[in-house]
């Protein structure tokens, strides 16, 4: 049955489908939990201020990391389809992406450790010192192939520990919920408190150790929360016997719409040109952990919008979310930047923090609906693959959806870089003040402009294909095709030499 004749379905029909049970959980206990310390891990860092460190600490000239990102960018592009097509086409006992992601994260892990001491290797050289842009290149590089190995396995495990949608769609909840709820920002927290203290000259600590040793006491310890995650989880949705070949991966992305509506409003969101808003809090504002202190009140708001999750999917479909937060963040934003912007309120503390902090309070409510739907629908459309095509390229479909984006990101990455060394931002002035000018672009990269020029992201998703009868349809006859390839498998265990369950 094709997916574009649901509305032919007879009763007939839909009454012979086994029905999905969206009450049973696959998932147990310690397996949640380890989920739950993976995706704090994911936030547990502090790259919020990774421009901070290349540019006032390693000195790499503005000019040059954006050549260096358009290279990387190119590089991004040709191993993530090599990459993807290999891992789709893995079959172990141990599964399709557990393997790579058990042999590669402690490696990794150690070569990342190279990044945070940049600062030790080339020690109070130029931002054009050749040795470290040699370094700081070919570091990229290689941490650009081993990270996308991960990124792309462990897309895909996430999409395969459960075939319950529901149980899915509660997993990311719980994790979203206690990942904020233990604190996954207080690494961000207290590096904002100890810029402002180096800054200040309260204490006299030198900035390059600070970055050192909060760079790799978080890593180490997110690798250790996902390393757990990996070693515990299961991939519990059956894959096809038959490894799929080349061709049939980019058939599978091009006949895919959802995935490719939802890399579309990617791409499109993507044009927005924005920078980090701790940026304008340290060179605007004057303080790091000023950003911390206006997102107080919001913070039981953000918590609590968790629990709205659930009555809303019951009440409105995932598209209609969907939207909904993408409009509402954006007005909440528009407003900050409009009043910011008039009589140059943007450098007033008295009027930018409670402006700040009754943004946060409004952009909350719809937190947990911006961290969990998003992730939904990028599960369901593996799934929508499966459905349509009768085998799953979880991997490819990680690439479709990011491939784009990551040549649009590296390209703005660039732009922005070169954006400030036009508006007259000074490097290494973490102790100084910047111009007027500088200040104000700082302001409006980290507010009205990103959504200004980000705007048209929200087109695509007014399409979103997959309704409530649609999905229900689809989950059905998922679960009569897996059902069969699983008493095959019990049946011949030869087929299990080469699947798992």
């Amino acid at each position: 049955m094709e997916p574009n004749r649901i509305d032919q379905v007879s009763a007939e029909e839909q009454a012979v489908t086994p029905k999905v049970d969206y009450t049973r959980r696959y998932v147990g206990n310690k397996e949640t939990a380890a989920y739950i310390m993976q995706d704090y891990a994911d936030s547990f860092s502090i790259g919020k201020y990774s421009n901070r460190f290349i540019w006032d600490v390693v000195n790499i000239d503005f000019n040059i990391a954006g050549v260096v990102n358009l290279f990387t960018g190119a590089w991004d592009i040709i191993n993530d389809t090599i990459i993807g097509v290999f891992v789709d086409r893995t079959r172990t006992r141990w599964g399709k992406f557990r393997p790579f992601l058990i042999w590669m994260k402690i490696p990794l892990t150690i070569f990342g450790a190279l990044y945070w001491f940049m600062p030790l290797i080339f020690p109070n050289t130029a931002g054009t010192y050749l040795p470290k842009l040699i370094y700081y290149f070919a570091f990229s590089v290689i941490n650009e192939t081993a990270g996308t190995f991960i990124s792309i396995s462990q897309t895909g495990l996430l999409s395969t520990i459960t075939p319950n949608p529901n149980e899915r769609v509660r997993l990311i909840s719980l994790a979203k919920f206690f990942s904020r709820f233990l604190g996954e920002k207080i690494p961000e927290m207290a590096m904002g408190v100890l810029l402002d203290l180096v800054r200040n000259n309260i204490v006299k600590w030198e900035l390059s150790n600070v970055f050192i040793g909060m760079g790799l006491a978080t890593s180490i310890l997110s690798a250790g929360a996902t390393f757990w995650f990996y070693m515990v989880s299961r991939e519990r949705v059956v894959q096809s016997v038959e490894r799929p070949s080349i061709r049939q991966g980019f058939r599978a992305i091009l006949n895919n719409k959802p995935i490719l509506l939802i890399t579309l409003s990617n791409f499109l969101a993507g044009f927005g040109i924005g920078q980090s808003r701790s940026d304008y809090y340290i060179d605007v504002l004057g303080s790091a952990s000023l950003q911390t202190i206006v997102g107080i009140p919001a913070y039981p708001i953000l918590n609590i919008s968790y629990s709205f999750v659930a009555p809303l999917r019951r009440r409105f479909s995932s598209k209609s979310l969907w939207v909904f937060e993408d409009l509402w963040t954006d007005a909440c934003w528009l407003v900050v930047f409009a009043l910011g912007s008039f009589k140059n309120n943007f450098m007033k503390r008295s009027v930018m923090i409670p402006t700040m902090a009754i943004e946060e309070i409004f952009e909350m409510c719809v937190y947990g609906i911006r961290h969990v739907i998003p992730d939904e629908l990028t599960n369901e459309a593996m799934d929508y693959c499966e459905w349509k095509n009768g085998y799953r390229v979880e991997a490819m479909t990680g690439v479709a959806q990011g491939l784009v984006s990551k040549i649009q990101g590296r390209l703005m990455d660039s732009v922005k870089n070169f954006i400030f060394a036009k508006i007259g931002y000074e490097q290494g002035k973490l102790l100084g003040t910047q111009s007027d000018r500088a200040k104000w672009w700082l302001f409006a990269l980290g507010t009205g402009v990103p959504i200004i020029t980000g705007a048209l992201g929200v087109i695509p998703k007014l399409f979103y294909p997959i309704d409530d009868a649609t999905r229900k349809i689809m989950y059905d006859e998922l679960l009569e095709r897996r059902s069969a390839v699983a008493q095959a498998m019990q049946e011949d265990p030869a087929l299990a030499d080469v699947a798992w369950l």
